[in-house]
């Protein structure tokens, strides 16, 4: 496994400050804004890691999920779930849809790095 991240959001600020975040923690980050063609930017970009955002333009986050959990190299791909919207259902349904951890937003910068290095390291076990 190595220490590449694709993230999936389009609000411009949580990009700049996640991108900071990871790359200083040593990561190559990819970013992308768009639902709609998000899963064959994924297949292009062959991530360790996806983040994503629950709520997208053009397809929703939970549908990219399920999409790439169809495709049989990205079946254990670690997959960060982000959503402004923390109800239990929403947490449910994806958890349903096969991702791998779910955070709300705001999230403080510890959390995303304990949540990105914890689920590479289990996908490289």
């Amino acid at each position: 496994m190595g220490r590449h991240v694709l993230l999936i959001e389009d609000e411009p600020n949580i990009i700049e400050a996640m991108r900071f975040l990871l790359v200083r923690d040593g990561w190559t980050v990819d970013t992308h804004s768009d639902g709609t063609d998000a899963v064959d930017v994924a297949r292009a970009a062959q991530p360790d890691l996806v983040v994503l955002d629950m709520m997208l333009p053009g397809k929703s986050g939970m549908d990219i999920l399920r999409e790439l959990r169809e495709i049989a190299e990205f079946a254990n791909l670690p997959v960060l779930m982000l959503t402004a919207r923390g109800q239990s259902r929403d947490r449910e349904m994806a958890e349903k849809a096969g991702v791998s951890r779910f955070m709300t937003k705001p999230f403080s910068n510890a959390e995303v790095l304990t949540a990105v290095r914890d689920l590479v390291a289990q996908a490289s076990r």
